[in-house]
């Protein structure tokens, strides 16, 4: 059987072009996204700070909860959205350790050169803490009173600085002018360094004197292994761990160590959904391939090969072309994920500390799901042609009039009532991380109905659109009789041209859909008359406290953004506001129980979402930790509907900023006084400008606008993937009607007349596609916005809709004309 799989591959080359080219192009987007996935779990971030320290002490980063059912007790931990920072005295403990040579203690915080852009973030340091990288001064000396400072050699190169210069620093605090006493030199690409003397730094820092990090140097002899043994006993009941190697980046970049996380997540959906479109797309590619073949199977079956026999026949052929494809679309992965990992940098998504890990694992596992896609999709589409009776076969040989099997009817049936019910379940979903796995999967499910029912579906769009093709005398009448007698043949040229619509349609106005919410919520919930955004680090207390103190001024209300957990490890955006009589003047979150009016340090409002899942109401007390892996009991003082704008939970503004790496205000809303006066009051304080009550809706738009890209490129890549299928399925479908192409020339019908018919044939595939793909788009759409906004209202921006449909039209008329014309040209007078 295998030696005959192996001839027909031979004798049908271009009929199994179209599997070959859906497998090998599952294969590489496999291969690719296991690359995320293997750096996401094996991937080394590289140290360059702590590059001089063999050990390196920090705080706990993650949330710990254990979860006990029954005898067995399951740990988990999540990562905090702040750096967590060292108890008081860690460094006295380290320094009374046997071994250590010496305890270099570190503070961490932004301090950015206000007028030198581009580059990479900086941050601002104790020159004490210098010899962790090692920095030497080139030039200058060290700082040594409050007002001067060290700064990198990028840095000054960057910014034009030498010694002597007078430069300003936003650091945690109001901008200051420091005078710049030396240009160090060290081995950093992916950081700025500002160094400043001992005392200025800790103020800066804030956190009560406490460290980021201890780097330890080991005495002559001692490994570092061994070190940090020692040094994990002596510091054992603190949240304070030791590391040492390859973990000591994760210190450093905690960027890097939640991009990790990300890159598994974006691996693995990216990966399996692919995987998913790979199986739905081959199933219809081979069913096309075999459906091309009846003569030859219908042979077979009338000299007594066995329904067994035809169903290994077309398994083999598919596990060979599988195989193939599986390997030649392993090595096109390879590169392919080192392009993603790329842009996923560029875009942010990824720190390029996170170098991508290269194995053989990601192209193993390709093949091996390759040849699983292949078997499945060829057991599938084998199944109608095994049951074909040897005395049906002669006529089967002629013509397939057969319609539908019951059995495909009722598993189409099904499918469909499981994708009704997927709707509803994401209807009901209303966070981001839930409600996106089940949107996608819901347009697969879908789109498997679809590709199941196709032959009815494809019957009742000719049907109905058999009567304006008639219009057009020959090539229209033409038309809509092929369409309507070749119903099952275009049936599987609907259904990838449907997922692509479907799939598109989702993905971007998907995005849409919940960044109009979240903005829309924005532009309800100000109420101030202006509001004061930065274009460096964030608006300063300084300036706020300058906002308060002018005439006529209302209202001042600081924003600041972070993210938290619950002890049960569940994370939530929270966003710090001013408390006061003046809020209720420049924030209206709609609340529906409670009072904004009561919000203080013990206290927080929550989110009707956070309400509902933790059973909360005014006056229940809320365990939650803080940014910095800080735990805090609050107050519940109130319940508010405006969570996609404002974030799930709203916390006092000074409990925030003690608690994240950066505590200048991202936002500060003022209502009460004009703009000029507001312009006037803050032109001190470099890089703040004045806008109207909508510019904080708008930096909430460039936010989603920012994910989405992120989104758009993971997601993109299955869209790639489903044009290529689609395309090719129309070409398959177009030129293997050669016979019939030859049988219109033969009874007169020119050319012209043949090319026309097949545009009218297509524009009616398409709009069947573009039916059907927008139905299950706006279904999906609409559960997703029940779900996430509590209404329904997807976002479908006009424009974007009309360049999805021009671009499936002209790929529809595109894949088909080419081969066609090929066809057309190979035709003689004769029929072969």
């Amino acid at each position: 059987m295998l030696r005959y799989a192996l001839w027909t591959l031979r004798a049908r080359r271009a009929g199994f072009v179209g599997a070959f080219l859906a497998l090998c192009c599952a294969a590489a987007l496999v291969t690719a996204c296991g690359g995320l996935l293997e750096t996401g779990l094996r991937g080394e971030i590289r140290t360059e700070r702590y590059g001089a320290a063999p050990v390196v002490v920090a705080a706990d980063q993650n949330v710990h909860h254990e979860q006990r059912k029954g005898d067995k007790v399951k740990h988990k931990a999540k990562p905090v959205a702040e750096r967590a920072w060292l108890p008081p005295g860690t460094a006295e403990t380290i320094a009374a350790v046997d071994g250590v040579g010496a305890v270099l203690p570190e503070v961490t915080f932004p301090a950015a050169l206000v007028g030198v852009g581009g580059g990479p973030e900086s941050l601002g340091h104790a020159w004490s803490s210098a010899a962790l990288t090692p920095f030497v001064i080139g030039e200058g000396r060290a700082p040594e009173a409050r007002g001067e400072i060290v700064v990198d050699g990028g840095l000054a190169r960057r910014g034009g600085i030498g010694v002597g210069d007078v430069v300003t620093v936003q650091a945690t605090d109001a901008p200051a002018e420091y005078t710049v006493v030396g240009v160090a030199e060290g081995a950093v690409t992916e950081q700025a360094a500002v160094f400043f003397a001992e005392d200025e730094a800790r103020r800066l820092a804030g956190h009560d004197g406490r460290d980021t990090v201890v780097g330890v140097v080991p005495v002559d002899g001692v490994p570092a292994e061994e070190l940090a043994g020692r040094l994990g006993e002596a510091l054992a009941g603190t949240t304070a761990l030791v590391h040492t190697g390859g973990e000591r980046g994760e210190v450093e970049f905690l960027d890097a160590a939640q991009a990790r996380v990300r890159l598994v997540s974006m691996g693995g959906a990216i990966g399996g959904t692919g995987l998913l479109v790979a199986v739905l797309v081959v199933v219809g590619t081979l069913a096309l391939a075999t459906r091309q073949r009846h003569r030859e199977l219908a042979l077979l079956r009338a000299v007594a090969a066995t329904p067994r026999q035809v169903r290994r026949l077309i398994g083999r052929e598919a596990l060979v072309v599988g195989a193939v494809a599986g390997v030649l679309g392993a090595f096109a992965g390879q590169p392919l994920g080192g392009l993603i990992h790329r842009r996923f940098t560029e875009l942010g998504a990824v720190p390029e500390t996170l170098a991508p890990v290269r194995s053989v694992f990601p192209a193993v596992a390709a093949v091996v799901a390759t040849l699983l896609a292949a078997w499945l999709a060829a057991r599938l589409a084998a199944r109608r042609a095994a049951r074909i009776r040897p005395v049906e076969a002669l006529a089967e040989s002629a013509a397939d009039v057969r319609g539908p099997a019951p059995g495909r009817l009722l598993a189409g049936g099904l499918v469909l009532v499981g994708g009704v019910v997927l709707l509803v379940v994401l209807s009901a979903l209303r966070t981001e991380p839930a409600a996106t796995p089940v949107t996608y999967l819901a347009v697969l499910v879908l789109c498997v109905a679809v590709a199941l029912l196709g032959p009815v579906l494809a019957r009742v769009a000719f049907a109905a659109l058999g009567a304006p093709l008639r219009l057009s005398r020959v090539s229209g009448h033409l038309a809509a009789h092929h369409a309507s007698a070749g119903a099952t043949r275009l049936a599987a040229v609907i259904t990838p041209l449907t997922l692509l619509v479907a799939m598109a349609a989702v993905i971007v106005f998907g995005q849409t859909t919940l960044g109009a919410a979240a903005e829309r919520e924005a532009r309800d919930g100000v109420v101030a008359d202006a509001v004061v955004t930065s274009t460096g680090l964030g608006v300063p207390g300084a300036a706020a406290d300058r906002l308060r103190a002018e005439p006529g001024v209302a209202g001042v209300t600081e924003v600041l953004r972070t993210q938290v957990r619950t002890p049960g490890l569940d994370r939530y955006r929270a966003e710090g506001v001013t408390p006061g009589p003046g809020l209720a003047g420049t924030l209206d979150l709609g609340v529906t129980a409670g009072s904004m009016a009561e919000l203080d340090e013990g206290s927080v409002a929550v989110g009707e979402l956070v309400a509902d899942h933790h059973g909360l109401r005014p006056g229940d007390t809320f365990p939650l930790v803080l940014g910095d892996n800080t735990p805090v009991e609050l107050t519940v003082v109130a319940v508010y509907e405006r969570r996609l704008g404002f974030g799930e939970l709203i916390l006092d503004q000074g409990l925030v900023a003690a608690h994240v790496d950066n505590p200048l205000a991202e936002a500060v809303l003022v209502s009460g006084v004009d703009h000029d006066r507001l312009t006037a009051a803050v032109g001190e304080f470099p890089g703040l400008t004045v806008g109207d009550g909508g510019a904080f809706a708008d930096r909430v738009a460039a936010g989603r606008r920012a994910d989405a890209e992120v989104a758009f490129l993971g997601m993109g890549l299955v869209l790639a993937f489903t044009t290529i299928a689609a395309v090719n399925t129309l070409a398959m479908a177009t030129a293997d009607r050669a016979r019939e192409f030859a049988l219109l020339r033969l009874i007169g019908t020119s050319r012209r007349q043949v090319l026309r018919m097949l545009r009218l044939e297509s524009l009616t595939v398409a709009a069947t596609a573009v039916l059907l793909g927008t139905g299950i788009a706006l279904a999906t759409l609409a559960a997703l916005s029940a779900g996430m906004t509590g209404r329904v209202a997807p976002a479908v921006a006009p424009t974007g809709y009309a360049l999805l449909v021009a671009a499936v039209v002209g790929l529809t008329l595109l894949a088909t004309a080419i081969p066609a014309r090929m066809a057309l040209r190979a035709v003689t007078t004769g029929v072969n």
